[in-house]
């Protein structure tokens, strides 16, 4: 793919500085010029052309409108070539003009170490930092806003300009990959405690009405002529999806998919309970299943040795099984000068208590490499069905199957490499592993991939994911897919083939960078993002933001707010702003006492200190946030601490 096109140009006060190692720098740096019109400052390795799938600076929206009223061409891109973010490269990419700066590299603890050093050049420089470890991120984030806040002389952390966000490119896209493979629909978002997705609707038949859910989000390009456009490229079906329409585009849409906004539900029956607990081991897995029959034998023969027994002799129930338990154990006097029926009940509970001996050995060392093996991989049950087969473990891998187990869908995985991320959550979480090729022949039978419910390919190559998807469909043609593509023009290409060859199976693609950037360059922009979905190949993302300072939104009617194509109003945060939580994804806990109001009224009036969740395309979030000079940047220029 084509690297963004570099440009000269002079260096301005409040520019956006990008360092990465892989696609997402790119990405984001082409969101943050074309989209937001800001100029930006590219770090990256020398020679670096960027990951599969890297986008030319066009970005997916096609030419975006000048942000704040501006026009001109784009502005302009520097870059820096670099193979690491050291003090030194920072200061040349001058991060203490800077409005922010995006710390990408697959590695956490270069980024951890940018992230120092461009505290100490800049104190109030707005940092967004890509981190896997999210407790690591946590801990980082605390220390350097308060860095930040005694840089700034004690300034309250809620008015300094200063703010540090740890994003993760992988949290981002799990969860649409998650509510692919569960519910069938790659977009969902996670506010106040709760889980929503945004669910695509087929056109209604004639008579029929589609249930519009919370609220319509989009209409797809996809129409009962062009099925083929409800997924691939922008250029698919006979026009392009529209992004938050009005109701009266809605009524006349007739024969137009559309996107919803509603509660997550799984897809299918009712999940069965987990079968083996954390680091334990049912009785089914500790003993096999004819060591069981063996034991029930015995124990039967006790029983019919006790009840016969006490039908033949004068000893009571409990008697008669103390006596024969005495003689099955051979610690009994032997029946010399009793009568002959006491004396054949003897020899017959010996005969058991032989029997006994063996079976309890056997039991005790199938028990011994069991519990050895706790630590160990678990094998995918011969029984298995209903599950979701993930393949490949890496850093994406492992987060979709932690999000999966908390949803306790049944899953099995595949994996290459033994040493790879996700093994010990695996192997922790008890979920069976095939290790080996998924190319090979039967390793997607060992992950009984015919009774499976989907399919999730999130190796890290294209190739790869293409094979196991056309494999598995080779062995089940309904297979639900959703496979992790790179290239979008190969993303089309394969859609439709598959489309072609199984109409009636589901099959998605996906792609992390372009799920991630979004999030990071509304993040660069001071606002926090609480999702991005896909509608087809374009992007809509859900922000919090505070009323206050945006004239589109103070004082004005939810109905009023709403701008077509644009942004909508969806939620209100109920909470009083002094008892708010920074983290809005995370709050409401309680399901009985949520903090955000839905469905709000179309006449009620928006306050300056109220905070809302919008529903935002990229270039309405970058109308609403303006293009404003920053004055904070040049003073941060003249400020001695700047190390400058």
């Amino acid at each position: 793919m084509n690297a963004l096109p570099h440009q000269e140009g002079p260096w301005t006060d409040g520019h956006m500085v990008v360092c990465g190692d892989d696609g997402l720098a790119r990405r984001l740096a082409a969101e943050l010029r074309d989209i937001y019109r800001r100029h930006v400052v590219l770090v990256v390795p020398d020679g670096h052309d960027g990951e599969p799938g890297t986008e030319p600076s066009g970005g997916r929206d096609g030419p975006a409108p000048p942000a704040g009223g501006r026009t001109g061409a784009a502005p302009p891109l520097r870059e820096v070539p670099a193979p690491s973010p050291t003090r030194d490269v920072l200061l040349r990419a001058r991060v203490e003009e800077a409005a922010a700066l995006a710390l990408l590299y697959e590695d956490d603890e270069t980024n951890l170490r940018a992230a120092l050093a461009a505290r100490r050049i800049a104190p109030g420089l707005r940092l967004v930092v890509r981190m896997y470890n999210r407790k690591l991120g946590h801990h980082l984030e605390e220390l350097l806003d308060q860095a930040a806040i005694v840089a700034g002389s004690g300034a309250d952390r809620a008015t300094l300009d200063a703010s540090t966000t740890v994003l993760s490119d992988a949290d981002t896209a799990a969860p649409a990959l998650v509510a692919t493979a569960v519910a069938d629909t790659n977009k969902v978002v996670q506010a106040d405690g709760l889980l929503l997705r945004a669910a695509e609707r087929p056109a209604p038949a004639r008579g029929e009405v589609s249930d519009p859910g919370l609220c319509t989000l989009a209409l797809l390009s996809s129409t009962t002529a062009d099925p083929a456009g409800s997924e691939g490229s922008d250029a698919n079906g006979t026009r392009g999806p529209e992004l938050l329409p009005d109701e009266r585009t809605v009524r006349g849409s007739a024969g137009r998919g559309a996107v919803v906004l509603e509660t997550v539900r799984r897809a299918g029956p009712a999940l069965p309970p987990r079968r083996l607990a954390r680091r334990g081991a049912p009785l089914g897995e500790v003993f096999s299943a004819r060591l069981r029959r063996s034991l029930a034998g015995v124990v039967a023969a006790v029983l019919a040795l006790t009840v016969t027994t006490t039908a033949l002799t004068d000893a009571g129930p409990v008697h008669a099984a103390y006596l024969t338990l005495l003689d099955l154990f051979s610690i009994n006097d032997p029946a010399l000068e009793e009568s002959s029926t006491r004396q054949v009940l003897q020899l017959l509970s010996s005969l058991a208590g032989l029997a006994l001996l063996p079976l309890l050995v056997a039991g005790a060392l199938e028990a011994l490499g069991v519990f050895r093996a706790t630590g160990a991989l678990r094998r995918p049950p011969r029984g298995l069905s209903g599950h979701i087969v993930l393949l490949g473990l890496g850093k994406v891998g492992a987060r979709v199957l932690a999000r999966l187990r908390e949803l306790d869908v049944p899953v099995v995985c595949v994996e290459q490499d033994p040493d790879a991320r996700g093994i010990p959550l695996a192997r922790d979480l008890g979920v069976p592993v095939v290790l080996g090729d998924v190319t090979e022949d039967g390793v997607l039978e060992a992950a009984r991939v015919h009774r499976a419910d989907a399919l999730l390919a999130l190796t890290s190559s294209d190739t790869t994911n293409l094979e196991a998807t056309l494999a598995a469909r080779s062995l089940r043609n309904d297979l639900r897919v959703a496979l992790r593509l790179y290239d979008d023009d190969f993303a089309a290409a394969v859609y439709r083939t598959l489309r072609s060859a199984h109409p009636d199976a589901v099959t998605r693609s996906r792609s992390v960078t372009h799920l991630a950037a979004p999030a990071f360059a509304g993040a660069m922009m001071g606002r926090q993002i609480l999702g991005a979905i896909s509608v087809e190949r374009k992007v809509l993302l859900f922000a919090a933001l505070l009323v206050a300072g945006h004239p589109q939104l103070e004082g004005r009617t939810v109905a009023e707010t709403f701008r077509p194509g644009a942004w909508r109003v969806l939620a209100l945060d109920t909470a009083r702003p002094e008892l708010r939580s920074p983290d809005l994804a995370n709050t409401g806990q309680d399901a009985a006492h949520p903090s955000l109001l839905w469905n709000l009224h179309p006449g009620h009036v928006l306050h300056p200190e109220d905070r809302v969740v919008v529903a935002v395309t990229r270039r309405g979030l970058a109308e609403l946030l303006g293009n404003p000079p920053d004055d904070r940047a040049r003073e941060r220029r003249t400020d001695p601490r700047s190390g400058r």
